[in-house]
């Protein structure tokens, strides 16, 4: 477990944070974007799994985005944040590996997707100096109104969100939308749902698309808990 104080916090919208987290057991430590933290959060073993945005290894901070879904545990200990408060996680440890990505990415989620796709627009691959890395974000969220600024606020204001639909009705829009850029020989980053992301890659399956060019990770699934 690594201790660490909460140097930041910046409410984005009722539900989305901003939190720096700092502290000396965060210097020197390697993270690559795509990699995942755990939280602990009140008594026993529950935590909660986050992916930093940044990690600034030379002066012991972190930076990730909370979204707080529900009111559970995790949303309660997220919206409850406060500067000077103190924390301890495990990690990073490994979640998604990003390695081998070419240009062009597309990158499908949710709002649980928002810190990754932060990560990896910053990353050493994704910020190249040598070439344009192009990537592009399509979301499925809940409610665009509120999503919207939360991206403009952390530099992802070019992406494309569709609201969710009952049944997921949306979903079609999705496929759409993550299929037209197929042809480009993209490599695709799915994330978030665990149904959604099965939908989106049967549908890329379907027109060619081999395995080498998807990476896949599912945050959650409906009913479920312990997914990362």
């Amino acid at each position: 477990m690594r201790p660490a104080r909460v140097a930041a916090v910046e409410t984005l919208s009722p539900r989305f944070r901003l939190a720096d987290l700092e502290g000396e057991a965060l210097r020197n430590v390697a993270w690559t974007a795509g990699q995942k933290v755990q939280v602990s959060i009140g008594s026993g073993l529950s935590a909660r799994t986050y992916t930093p945005i940044s990690w600034d290894a030379e002066s012991g901070r972190t930076r990730m985005l909370t979204f707080a879904h529900g009111d559970g545990p995790g949303s309660r200990w997220a919206s409850g944040l406060r500067e000077g408060d103190t924390c301890q996680f495990f990690g990073p440890r490994r979640s998604l590996d990003l390695s081998g990505l070419e240009s062009p990415v597309v990158l499908f989620g949710d709002e649980t997707s928002f810190g990754l796709a932060a990560a990896l627009r910053d990353s050493p691959q994704g910020a190249s100096a040598t070439h344009v890395f192009e990537v592009s974000h399509v979301f499925e969220v809940s409610d665009v109104v509120e999503s919207r600024p939360v991206l403009e606020a952390i530099g992802l204001g070019q992406a494309i969100l569709i609201e969710r639909l009952a049944d997921d009705a949306h979903l079609a829009a999705a496929e759409a939308k993550v299929l037209r850029l197929a042809a480009s020989g993209a490599h695709f980053v799915l994330t978030g749902k665990a149904s959604s992301i099965q939908r989106v890659s049967r549908a890329l399956k379907a027109v060619g698309v081999v395995s080498s060019r998807v990476k896949t990770k599912a945050y959650w699934a409906q009913g479920k808990i312990g997914l990362d």
